[in-house]
């Protein structure tokens, strides 16, 4: 889990009114309580299963395409939140996939729980 996304967790914890927070994810698990100390957890690899030998007279079968990748940049949120197409319900989106936008210009609003 990313150090800033723990931080965020953590403070979220420090000033609400949740005394505890606990979140499984790919990269384990972490649990918050408000008073205590934060512990992570990280998951003991599944062990591994033994390959099954492969038959001798195998048909052979061509690999599925590979999916389509799409052109352009892809804008990751630097922090969790909702997020808003459009500034009000009803209103035009910021901007559509695959449109072409400049440096500074609005494409989202991501709302953060303060």
């Amino acid at each position: 889990m990313d150090l800033r996304k723990l931080k965020t967790l953590i403070d979220l914890v420090s000033e609400s009114n949740v005394s505890e927070l606990e979140i499984t994810e790919a990269e384990g698990k972490v649990r918050i309580v408000k008073g205590g100390g934060a512990t992570v957890q990280v998951p003991a690899p599944a062990p591994l299963a033994a390959a099954a030998p492969a038959p001798s007279a195998a048909p052979v079968v061509a690999a599925p395409a590979p999916a389509e990748v799409p052109a352009g940049h892809i804008v990751k949120s630097p922090m969790v939140g909702t997020f808003y197409r459009s500034s009000s319900p009803g209103a035009k989106p910021f901007v559509e996939v695959g449109s072409q936008i400049k440096e500074g210009e609005t494409i989202c609003i991501v709302e953060a729980m303060k």
